[in-house]
């Protein structure tokens, strides 16, 4: 049997006892999470998300690459085509963790300089080993975009893969009406 035949079946189950018809397609919590990829940190499993509640983009080290940033913007604009020009500030949360294997791809740095589009010498910035100062930098990024700034409240947290909790690196308060 391979993996596919497996998860196939495992699907089968799904639609006949979790799958929800009629979800409409922007979550619930009115959220967006920029993860990581590594199977460690599944957001749905360590946030206790359900099913239509979070839109969550993933990537290598969960970081707001200049390809990461393109997408959050154009899902800010997906927002305000389905709800007008009075969309609702939606939260958008920057969720990195220790021990991501990002950081084994730092030498030679031209590999990381590629992926997050800069020179070499300014990978340093990127604070690649240190998550916390990741989030940071990463949050700081996304609230520099104006459409992204405009349409959502951006915090950070970072997951630790050995104890299994998140921690709040960097929050934004709401906006007072």
């Amino acid at each position: 049997m391979t993996v596919v035949d497996t998860l196939t079946q495992r699907n089968e189950q799904f639609s006949r006892t979790g799958f929800r018809p009629g979800l409409w397609m922007l979550p619930t919590l009115r959220s967006v999470l920029l993860g990581c990829v590594d199977p460690r940190v599944d957001p749905a499993h360590v946030l206790g998300v359900d099913t239509g509640e979070l839109a969550v983009i993933r990537n290598v080290g969960g970081r707001a690459t200049p390809d990461a940033i393109a997408e959050i913007a154009l899902l800010a604009r997906l927002t305000r085509t389905l709800l007008a020009e009075h969309a609702p500030v939606a939260d958008l949360i920057v969720m990195q963790h220790t021990d991501c294997g990002i950081t084994r791809l730092q030498d030679p740095p031209e590999q990381l300089a590629d992926y997050f589009h800069v020179d070499p010498a300014a990978l340093p910035d990127k604070h690649v080993a240190d998550p916390r100062a990741a989030v940071d930098a990463d949050v700081s990024a996304l609230r520099a975009v104006p459409e992204i700034a405009t349409a959502f409240r951006v915090s950070g947290i970072v997951y630790d893969v050995e104890t299994g909790r998140v921690d709040l690196v960097t929050a934004q308060p709401a906006p007072t009406p």
